[in-house]
């Protein structure tokens, strides 16, 4: 795999400030900006696949994995390398879906995670199915990169709009500049669990503060064997490691929260 030709976007349905927090958990610099109305848009520094330690589609789909768990909205993770490209759409606790091409545009995807991703992101089932089935018929015209140029073409419809300069297939360095021209983009480091558990909870609207005691003891019950089956690779996977990590930590700070409101509404004696 060429690192210098291997990128990835993520794209989540949510405005900048509500994905601020979960991004944190990532560990990876990244540059936050919007993207279209309700939407956002992530452009990592990529050092996991830059050192060659793991393949871009692996990381993108724990990162895409990582950040829609738990929350309200779904993340698609665009990425490519110098052999293929592809996406990968991340919602709540359901199975992601992916869809893979070759660098010359040849689909190798199953053609039922085309249909799931319309159903899931309420696409229309007539028009714009048909524009994403196209996608998986061969196409000598087509390149991977214009695949995925496709697929976002698409996403335009419901409101997404990359920033100037932000396209899928770009060299990271340029992508990054792009992103960081936007007047409202922003850079968010990686600093761990603490700082975006203490964002979350300082939010009184945000995701965690909507979640119920019982959905946040799932995310523990998932998260901690995901963590140890990542730790036990060799080596170890930095995309599923970041997954379970944070399915434990979102949970753990769902408890956290739900037992300091549950005190607060509790008279004194």
């Amino acid at each position: 795999m060429n690192a210098t030709s291997t990128g990835a976007l993520l794209l989540c349905r949510a405005d900048p400030d509500a994905v601020a927090a979960p991004a944190r958990l990532l560990r990876e610099h990244v540059v936050l900006a919007p993207a279209g109305a309700d939407w956002s848009v992530l452009v990592p520094e990529g050092r996991p696949w830059l050192d060659g330690s793991e393949p871009v589609e692996r990381i993108a789909t724990g990162w895409a994995t990582a950040l829609a768990v738990g929350a309200p909205w779904p993340v698609i993770a665009l990425w490519w390398d110098g052999e293929r490209a592809g996406h990968t759409l991340a919602y709540g606790f359901r199975r992601p879906v992916d869809y893979t091409w070759l660098a010359d545009g040849t689909p190798v995807g199953m053609d039922e995670a085309m249909l799931t991703l319309a159903d899931r992101l309420g696409l229309d089932p007539v028009m714009d199915v048909q524009d994403l089935q196209a996608l998986t018929r061969p196409d000598p015209d087509a390149d991977a990169r214009a695949r995925l140029l496709g697929l976002v073409a698409v996403l335009a419809r419901l409101g997404l709009e990359l920033p100037p300069g932000v396209q899928p297939g770009e060299a990271t360095t340029h992508l990054r500049a792009a992103a960081q021209a936007h007047p409202d983009a922003r850079s968010v480091e990686g600093h761990g669990w603490r700082d975006a558990v203490r964002a979350e909870l300082s939010v009184p609207d945000g995701p965690l503060a909507r979640l119920p005691r019982v959905l946040a003891g799932l995310q523990v019950a998932v998260g901690m064997p995901l963590l140890a089956w990542a730790l036990s690779r060799r080596p170890p996977s930095p995309g599923w490691v970041t997954a379970g990590a944070l399915l434990t930590l979102q949970g753990a700070a769902g408890l956290a929260y739900e037992r300091l409101r549950t005190g607060e509404r509790r008279p004194e004696p």
